[in-house]
């Protein structure tokens, strides 16, 4: 029988009872999605799944989404089977990437905060990682859970946020770090999109911060304003009392919901192969309505 266990003060819980080699019934189904959405980010030990299995599960609670257009990645370097997505350092080979290799430069982007897929027009529900090796010291994921973040927001803030709108893009993010190196190809692919500043979760009716580095601008100010307003923003949703830090063990298996965190990995020692493999259910609809962005 499925329990979760809060292991957090603000959000994030541990499950217990849980077989992801199994078929879930729909009670688990059911009491999975009910912790999701109290507790925005599950977390599953000792599961020694395969890719199948992963995806098995992951489709309990939604389509997958189509990972095309969420990397630099080209068809010959793929690694793992369509449905999958890797976050990994490691090439086709299973070796970590050279440091001045294209790919890693490119993920480096994943430490900053991020929500997945908040870049497409329709952004992701969740995003399931299995840890298949784990990299030490370091690497672990940092979650902020962003509907604490928009509660402690005073008033007056609250009441500038409610309307507005932002543009995602990839070339925000890697931009950031100084990626600017893109081609045609792949800066059309990173087109931007809009969407809303102020979440309403379906289920609950909650209200979070949709935050993200690919928002680089709030539509309707200026871009300086924007970045300023923004970083503000990110810095008071990811005070530390506001995070969960998760410390990875092999076989570890960690559940979000895009629409109520962000997250982002810290540094690891990149000789050593860090084997991370990620699903990601597909969002249902847009959060604004989208528009050609300037």
């Amino acid at each position: 029988m499925i329990s979760i266990r809060q292991i957090h003060p603000v959000f994030a819980g541990e499950v217990s009872g849980a077989d992801l080699t199994k078929p879930f019934g729909a009670a688990e189904v059911a009491a999975i999605e009910a912790g999701m959405d109290r507790c925005a980010v599950l977390v599953f030990r000792d599961q020694r799944i395969t890719d199948d299995q992963q995806m098995a599960f992951t489709q309990n609670f939604g389509a997958i989404e189509n990972a095309k257009g969420g990397n630099i990645t080209k068809d010959d370097q793929y690694r793992l089977k369509q449905g999958m997505v890797d976050v990994s350092n490691l090439d086709k080979e299973g070796k970590p990437f050279e440091r001045d290799d294209r790919r890693r430069i490119f993920n480096l982007g994943n430490r900053l905060w991020h929500s997945d897929s908040s870049f497409r027009a329709i952004p992701a529900k969740y995003s399931i990682l299995s840890a298949r090796s784990v990299a030490s010291p370091g690497g672990n994921t940092e979650f902020a859970d962003m509907r604490a973040a928009y509660d402690t927001l005073d008033d007056g803030t609250r009441a500038t946020i409610e309307d507005l709108v932002c543009e995602h893009s990839l070339m925000y993010s890697r931009g950031s770090m100084g990626f600017t190196e893109l081609t045609d190809a792949e800066r059309a692919m990173m087109k931007p999109v809009r969407q809303r500043l102020v979440r309403t979760h379906p289920v609950t009716g909650r209200k979070s911060l949709y935050l993200s580095s690919h928002a680089g601008n709030i539509v309707g100010w200026l871009v300086p304003e924007s970045r300023d307003f923004l970083r503000d923003l990110n810095e008071h949703a990811t005070q530390r009392e506001l995070v969960y830090t998760h410390r990875w063990r092999q076989f570890d298996l960690v559940i979000w919901d895009n629409r109520q965190t962000m997250h982002r990995v810290r540094r690891f020692d990149e000789t050593q192969p860090r084997d991370m493999r990620r699903t990601t259910v597909a969002g249902e609809a847009m959060t604004a309505a989208q528009a050609e962005a300037a």
